[in-house]
């Protein structure tokens, strides 16, 4: 399984940007998506996840401002990120937790990280 994420990059202090992140191969279900973000000299954190179902939840410095969504068709999740904030800055990882196989357990699959830096 592969996940590719995309949409990073620079912005400015209260601006955009929206995060996707595609999985791809082997795929029989996928169950939580998410989004973690690690800032420089500081540990991997949650910022979003959603569940099959659309149930959603948000690390408390983003509630209001980021919104996480996805498509089961495209097995894509996105995250829209409104009004960032310089301490936004960090890289963000797509996780997926991912049964490849409809006998075998689900693990977690992690993309390779898009870049999102906020200049105020």
């Amino acid at each position: 399984v592969q996940l590719q994420a995309s949409g990073g990059g620079l912005v400015q202090a209260g601006g955009s940007l929206r995060l996707s992140c595609a999985a791809s191969g082997s795929i029989a279900s996928i169950n939580n998506m998410g989004w973690y973000r690690q800032a420089p000299g500081e540990q991997r954190e949650l910022v979003a996840s959603i569940t099959t179902d659309g149930i959603t939840n948000y690390s408390d410095s983003v509630k209001g401002r980021f919104t996480i969504s996805r498509d089961n068709a495209k097995n894509t999740v996105y995250l829209q990120m409104n009004s960032l904030k310089p301490e936004d800055t960090a890289v963000y990882y797509c996780n997926c937790n991912v049964r490849t196989r409809w006998y075998l357990s689900p693990r977690d699959f992690w993309g390779q990280g898009t870049l999102v830096t906020v200049s105020s």
